[in-house]
């Protein structure tokens, strides 16, 4: 693993006093900057290059744009961005949350808390915008915003009869149920990563065709392949979910990391996709990523150039943030 220098992501009052640079979820280059994700909002942050660090934040609120399902305020835990033939694209996670429980709490609190899990419905969403530049917007000619939610249309609900899948939809994400974390555009097809399940040690991507649907402006729709809604892939990845992924050379990265709450490697991965459901045995290793002790999740990944990778942290380590009130981010030479 070759970290060659480190950046720092600048980020406003606001986002701070959000916590959104202490739980950054994803990342996308561009030709000004990077569009970054927290998972603690429901907003897009974009970052101008500047003087050798990204500045200069601009804010999105994805309900400006696309109705989500829970309105403005709660929380979307996007996981993923994709960039694409002038479009954004951003995916929840698709997953249900059992209560934490602190230190603070009684017993009898903590187990009442164990035992309460939450569905939050605006983290059930696939949300595409049209990019002038790097603005998004709400219309542009022909393109609008387009969202895929709702019942018995988003990812989740199109599981229900899943041999696979469907047994873990029902599952709070840090227990092994269903976690998406990824999502990346090659072509005219959509890879979305899987952190959890992990099934025997193999992670699963699922791999869809997002369209708008043309009886319900707003709203996309999903074009079936070999008759389903989606494809699966597995992938063995040494028992690690998928924790994000980027094109790269017409292939998929893929961050893979542990899917449950500790520590445990983090490595980046190559797959070469085929058009067809795979089962791959053996993705080649492009490098190992360092990991902190509680600190330092790698989260989000995004190529900078055909050599270089830019990787942002979730609870990043007390050594990564700055007195200016921003947190550094890895530059990684690929192997």
């Amino acid at each position: 693993m070759l970290v060659e220098r480190q950046v720092e992501l600048r980020f406003d009052i606001p986002s701070r006093e959000a916590a959104t640079h202490t739980n950054l979820s994803a990342v996308r280059a561009d030709a000004l900057g990077l569009w970054l994700a927290g998972d603690e909002t429901a907003t897009i942050e974009h970052l101008s290059l500047r003087d050798g660090r990204y500045d200069d934040q601009r804010t999105f609120f994805l309900a400006d744009f696309v109705d989500l399902p829970a309105g403005r305020t709660e929380e979307a835990d996007i996981e993923g961005l994709g960039r694409s033939d002038g479009w954004l694209w951003a995916v929840g996670s698709h997953s249900l949350k059992r209560r934490r429980i602190k230190k603070e709490h009684s017993g009898q609190k903590a187990r009442r808390r164990l035992a309460t899990v939450v569905r939050e419905e605006n983290r059930y969403i696939l949300v595409r915008l049209p990019l002038v530049g790097s603005t998004p917007v709400r219309e542009d000619g022909r393109r609008r915003a387009e969202i895929l939610s709702g019942p018995g249309r988003n990812l989740a609900d199109l599981m229900a009869d899943d041999p696979h899948l469907a047994p873990f939809v029902s599952i709070p994400s840090k227990d092994n149920g269903l976690d998406v974390e990824g999502i990346a555009v090659l072509g005219g097809r959509l890879f979305i990563g899987l952190r959890g399940p992990v099934l025997r040690g193999w992670a699963v991507l699922l791999e869809i065709r997002p369209q708008s649907d043309p009886r319900r402006p707003g709203r996309l729709r999903l074009a079936p392949i070999d008759g389903r809604p989606y494809r699966t892939h597995f992938l063995n990845l040494g028992g690690l979910g998928i924790r994000d992924l980027c094109p790269h050379r017409g292939d998929l990265l893929i961050l893979a990391g542990p899917t449950m709450s500790l520590d445990g490697p983090v490595r980046v991965l190559r797959w070469r996709p085929e058009d067809e459901p795979s089962v791959e045995h053996d993705p080649e290793l492009v490098t190992e990523l360092p990991h902190g002790d509680g600190r330092d999740h790698a989260e989000g990944i995004a190529t900078l150039d055909d050599e270089h990778l830019i990787v942002v942290y979730d609870s990043p380590s007390e050594a990564r943030f700055t007195a200016e009130g921003g947190v550094l981010a890895d530059i990684v030479r690929m192997i």
